[in-house]
């Protein structure tokens, strides 16, 4: 399948998007539309269909940057404690700046991601059997140990009931004005695109990439701060998507390798399909209810990762 292909599906789904729901709208609805249906696509179908392709793009890209600086095809905003760290940031923003501007709490809790995934690459240097299943396993150990702190100090303050809100990724609250914070993620994508050699170069180890002349701390900081970035407004604006960072990046590199110049942006279209394929889909099993889009993307992410497991070429990388 060709790069355009998949740009005439993620048209096709789109398109599609844009009719399915609570309130049934129809192409002919378009010809002459009243009051109801512009207001229907211009506050809340529009604005949920932004929001999917975005935060489908930057966390499948998120994902690769992972797997390609950690060279371990199952490390994940998911896995490496990224998600969890943010989420902690979103606690920590509630409890001393509940009242401030959104902007702000972003911040706190890209400091927080920051911090975690960087805190989570720091302690791979001193594990010394970086097997392909052990290195993700730690991280998800990392990642409960930090969540485990979140749910102590939200029962400590009576946030529970905010905090698991943060946990559920969910798009039916997507209205405009809430989703602009996601736009963020379109100049980060960018840089990405733009330090993928670096990336891949970075990929091979400290030592190869000093001797080629790169500056490896610097690309891996410039690095995690995508990351970091990217799901901070992820989280804050749509809630957890788990599995996406991590199954994105291995469909591509299945059927279209591992040069990261070129999968990158095929990334990003495999990732808005797949959030856009997971949300339709999760409107339309119990229409007019609707279901998260965590709890399909877990349910296909699980299935993704298991089939994963049991290929013998995975544990060959």
């Amino acid at each position: 399948m060709k790069r355009r292909h998949l740009f005439i599906i993620l048209i096709v789904l789109s398109a599609t998007s844009l009719f399915v729901g609570a309130h049934t709208l129809s192409p002919l609805d378009l010809l002459n539309p009243d009051d109801i249906v512009t207001r229907v696509l211009l506050v809340s179908r529009v604005p949920r269909l932004i929001s999917l392709i975005l935060a489908g793009m930057s966390m499948g890209v998120c994902g690769l940057i992972m797997q390609q600086m950690t060279q371990n095809r199952f490390v994940s905003p998911t896995t490496a404690g990224t998600l969890d760290s943010a989420r902690l940031g979103i606690l920590v923003s509630l409890l001393f700046f509940s009242s401030a501007p959104t902007i702000v709490k972003m911040l706190i809790a890209f400091a927080f991601a920051l911090l975690g995934t960087f805190a989570f690459m720091r302690m791979l240097e001193h594990i010394k059997m970086k097997d392909i299943i052990f290195v993700p396993l730690a991280g998800l150990m990392f990642g409960s140990v930090i969540s485990s702190v979140a749910t102590f100090i939200a029962l400590r303050y009576d946030l529970v009931q905010n905090i698991a809100s943060w946990l559920l990724g969910d798009f039916s609250t997507i209205l405009s004005g809430r989703y602009e914070l996601l736009y963020v993620t379109v100049p980060l994508v960018g840089l990405a695109y733009l330090y993928a050699g670096r990336f891949t170069i970075a990929g091979m180890g400290e030592d190869v990439a000093r001797n080629l002349g790169l500056n490896y701390r610097q690309v891996v900081n410039v690095g995690l701060a995508i990351v970091a970035m990217i799901t901070a407004a992820v989280v804050l604006t749509v809630g957890t998507i788990p599995f996406l960072g991590l199954i994105v990046p291995n469909i591509v590199s299945l059927f279209w390798g591992d040069n990261l110049k070129n999968t990158l942006s095929l990334t990003a279209l495999v990732g808005s399909i797949t959030v856009l394929v997971s949300d339709i889909f999760g409107r339309l099993v119990i229409h007019p209810y609707e279901i998260p889009i965590s709890l399909t993307i877990g349910v296909l992410g699980s299935g993704a990762f298991i089939y994963l497991l049991m290929r013998s070429n995975v544990y060959e990388h």
